[in-house]
Formats: structure tokens, sequence, C-alpha cells
């Protein structure tokens, strides 16, 4: 069984991408709706949440996590995944390849939290990969705007924070954008139309790729959701979102 990790909603991104590559994988989901978000928190607090959080994924028995939080991937997980007992599969990595491998001028834009942003993590891995232009841009209200449901294409909300924040991006030349946190690409229209012909790498759907192609389990389609608070709201959400109900009930479990 896989488990996928988020700080509460956006990690949906990439339990789709999941399901839609192999609908046989069992995954368990767990949002920590209680304290989202992260990415205005401080390192230690970040590190404490996501222990928590995983200690409760690998208690439910599973084999692999996939964290599906910008944040957590950027800041805790280096510190993290040597004390746990299964693989701990991030964003950061996965998204920084496919958006190296995008673009064709080498200029690659990262939008994500504060947090990731100040710890450099996106712009590490891509000038691993070689030589590139980088250009990053902390976007704190995009968490709370996905969480709170301002995500539909003519929301005059989510506009004007796009308008807020990413004109600067658009002076720039990249022509690649990492939306380094996964609640961003429930913004996608509104990010697209900000910055028309630049392409957009949504890190959660990248890592949910890259998990798949290195984890071979064969399942039976199975799907458990929890969060550490409100699943009625999480589960209307969600279903806004998606377009569908979950196919299966949300339950709590409170850390």
């Amino acid at each position: 069984m896989l488990g996928v990790f988020d700080s509460g909603l956006g990690g949906l991104t990439a339990l789709c991408e999941l399901r839609r590559l192999r609908p046989d994988l069992d995954i368990l989901y767990f949002g920590d709706t209680a304290r989202v978000p992260y990415g205005t928190r401080s390192r230690e607090t970040i590190i404490r949440y996501a222990r928590e959080a995983l200690g409760f994924l690998v208690s439910r028995g599973t084999d692999a996590i996939l964290v599906a939080c910008g944040t957590v991937s950027s800041v805790a997980l280096p510190h993290l995944a040597p004390a746990f007992p299964v693989p701990l599969i991030g964003v950061v990595e996965p998204a920084a390849l496919l958006a190296y491998h995008t673009s064709k001028n080498r200029t690659i834009g990262i939008i994500a939290t504060e947090a990731t942003v100040e710890s450099r993590a996106f712009e590490t891995a891509l000038h691993r990969l070689g030589r590139v232009t980088t250009r990053s841009l902390a976007c704190p209200l995009f968490v709370s705007l996905a969480e709170n449901g301002f995500t539909s294409p003519g929301d005059p909300v989510a506009r004007e924070a796009v308008r807020h924040y990413l004109p600067p991006l658009g002076k720039s030349g990249i022509d690649t954008l990492i939306l380094g946190c996964t609640h961003f690409p429930l913004l996608a229209p509104q990010i697209s139309a900000a910055l028309p012909g630049v392409r957009l790498i949504g890190a959660g759907e990248a890592a949910a790729a890259a998990m798949v192609a290195t984890n071979p389990q064969v399942g039976h389609g199975n799907l458990e959701v929890f969060v550490s608070d409100a699943p009625a709201r999480f589960e209307k959400e969600a279903e806004r979102l998606l377009g569908a109900p979950l196919p299966t009930k949300v339950q709590k479990y409170a850390l």
C-alpha cells in the first residue's frame, strides 16, 4: 500500500495522477487539515508536523510514501528520510527533472510557499542537472485560496492574487514554471492566463509519475482517506475540486 501525505487538499492533485496512472494501486491518503498551511511555519515545526503525519502512515502499513507537499519535501524530507523504515518520495527532484527537460531556454521559474522558497531546494535540484537560470517567488496566499475554494477560473479573488504576485515572473523570460506547492495546480487556469506561453509543471503530478515508475507493486485499487480535522468539509471541497465525490468516506485521525 502506498501512502500520500499533504498538509491539506493540495495532495489530491498527486493522488488523482497516481490513480490515473495506476488505478490498481492501494493508497492511503492523509491530509493534515488541522494545521494547514505549513509554508509559514518554522523549520522545526514543519519537521515535527511531518514526522507525526508520516508516522501515522507507516503505522497503517504503507510500503512507500509520496510526500505530496512542497514545503515538507523541501524543508523536512532531507532530515526525516533516513529515520523512516519505508521510502519517502518527495516532489522536488521529479519536478526539477521534468522542468529541466521541458524548458527550451533553460530559464525556469518556481512558485511555492515561503518556507520552500527560502530552502532553495528546487534551485539546488535544477542546478545539479546543468546550467540553468532560475527565478523563484513565494506566493503564500495561494494555499489559503485553494483550501477555501477560491479556485474557479473566473474567481475574482484568485485573479487579483495572481495579478499581485506574478508580474515579476512575466518579465523574467521564463518558459517553464514549477508549481512547487501541490495546492497551486488548483489555480492553474489563473496562473496560465497571467503567464501566457509558459509551460506549467505540477510538482505533485511529476512526483506521482516518478513513484509509479519505481514502484511495481500491484493492488486492488483500494483508497482510504484520513484528515486531522473537518472530514466533512474536506469531502465537500474535494468533490468541488475533482468534479466528482471521492470514492470513499473521509475519516478523521487527530495527530
